[in-house]
């Protein structure tokens, strides 16, 4: 009997340290993500408060463009080498991209109305939050759901590059936005999930450092893709 209850207690230890592990572990990759936020508002508002380098990061927007699809495939390789280094490198260059990619339009949106760039932000913020909290609490398995998500993020992409060359309609882009805000809020929970699933207590640093910059790296592409797409619906409605 008092071997049951040793074995009890052992085993609820155990499901403490991995359960504090597990926190400990989420905690990192949002703290990651977070200061690739903030880094990302530093160089827009830096590119969008000086004229010169917005025609210049303008004239270069569909550049960035790739380079961001390019880095969405290839940084996580490097993010799980061994060279801490090279997967820090990866993710703040990723960062940085997206900081030059987005600072014409947060640069446009503030001239026209600070107040709808902070507001969707907090929308932004709220719909991340409220997401991520569901595919980290869930108990469903989401992992089934990646081939679909995969599909539909090609499909936006090529929506966008037809509309943006071919059809250049307002309605059009409404639409895009509109969808890309749902799937990547779905894209938020299943990621957040996957990321929760990476875990495992004894990881070597190295591994373990790697799977939190490349967690960040997945929610912070997620968290200004929902910012880019929320702003864009917002500045279309404003219009009409």
């Amino acid at each position: 009997m008092a071997d049951t209850r040793f074995q009890t207690q052992v085993r609820n230890q155990s499901r403490a340290e991995i359960d504090q592990g597990l926190r400990s572990y989420m905690l990192g990759v949002y703290n990651y993500m977070a200061l690739g936020v903030a880094a990302t508002a530093v160089i827009t508002m830096l590119v969008a408060s000086n004229p010169a380098a917005m025609a210049a990061v303008y004239s270069l927007k569909w550049v960035f463009f790739i380079a961001l699809i390019g880095m969405g495939f290839f940084a996580p390789r490097l993010m799980f080498s061994s060279n801490s280094a090279v997967a820090h490198g990866a993710y703040w260059g990723y960062v940085a991209l997206w900081g030059l990619a987005i600072a014409p339009m947060i640069g446009a949106y503030l001239s026209i109305d600070p107040s709808m760039v902070f507001q969707a932000f907090l929308i932004t913020a709220i719909t991340f939050g409220a997401t991520s909290l569901a595919g980290y609490v869930t108990k469903r398995d989401l992992s089934g759901m990646s081939s679909f998500f995969m599909m539909a993020s090609i499909g936006i992409i090529v929506a966008i590059l037809v509309n943006a060359f071919f059809v250049q309609s307002t309605m059009m882009s409404l639409i895009t936005s509109i969808v890309t805000v749902l799937l990547f809020a779905g894209i938020t929970a299943y990621e957040t999930q996957q990321i929760k699933e990476m875990y495992v207590e004894g990881d070597a640093p190295g591994i373990a450092r790697g799977k939190s910059i490349f967690g960040a790296f997945m929610l912070y592409g997620s968290f200004i893709t929902l910012f880019v797409n929320i702003l864009n619906i917002l500045g279309i409605m404003r219009q009409e």
